[in-house]
């Protein structure tokens, strides 16, 4: 990784070989990531300037702390990051667009819906499987729903529920939320045994619970 300076802005270079396309992205924390394969420094100059008035409407947005929002059918948010529709990972979303035989909202943002749930199946279930097993701890089954109050939740029966909307939040927050419901497995409460457990997992998560009460979800 290394940084380029583009005018007034500082942006996050990662050559990957790899990748077919390139990508641009903005974080929560202000970070303009641009992530390319080989390719030389008039295309990356070129690149930035096309993108530049999205990258500083992205940057202005988020300065402000307001409810994100994204373009439908042509942004989509995912770990923190606001992408273009033509990664990779959106293979998936696009090809459900494009399917669409009637382009109104609703059939649109069900094809986000649906592409986040697939998202939170192929990401979310190793993950609390990495650390139910690190906890030595057993659930009885994973469900997502997308929820408007809750990132997730964990009943009697051991049964993890999480929202599909949580991978629209950084890495570092999904792992809080996961250690946090496998947690009530121990501690059906907020108790401070159940605090000292998450914490001997995640020893940032005082700072990690702070930062997701602060993440208002886009409004499609």
């Amino acid at each position: 990784m290394k940084t380029i300076v583009f005018k007034d802005l500082s942006i996050e270079h990662i050559c990957k070989p790899r990748l077919k396309n390139s990508y641009i992205s903005v974080n929560h924390d202000l970070k303009v990531i641009l992530k390319t394969p080989k390719v030389s420094k008039y295309f990356i100059e070129n690149l930035l300037l096309d993108k530049e008035q999205w990258i500083r409407k992205q940057l202005f947005k988020l300065s402000q702390n307001t409810q994100q929002k994204i373009n439908l059918e042509d942004e989509l948010l995912l770990f923190g990051e606001v992408f273009s529709i033509d990664i990779e990972d959106a293979q998936y979303l696009r090809e459900k667009l494009n399917k669409l035989r009637k382009n109104s909202k609703t059939n649109i943002l069900k094809c986000y819906d649906d592409f986040y749930k697939q998202l939170s199946l192929e990401y979310l279930i190793p993950r609390v499987q990495y650390f139910a097993t690190k906890m030595n701890l057993k659930f009885s089954t994973i469900k997502f729903r997308k929820m408007k109050s809750r990132w997730g939740s964990c009943s009697s029966e051991r049964v993890i529920t999480l929202n599909s909307e949580l991978i629209k939040v950084k890495k570092e927050l999904i792992d809080y939320v996961i250690v946090h419901e496998l947690a009530h497995l121990v501690h059906m409460n907020h108790s401070k045994n159940f605090h000292s457990l998450v914490e001997n997992y995640l020893p940032s998560s005082k700072v990690l619970r702070r930062e997701l009460k602060g993440i208002s979800l886009p409004s499609l």
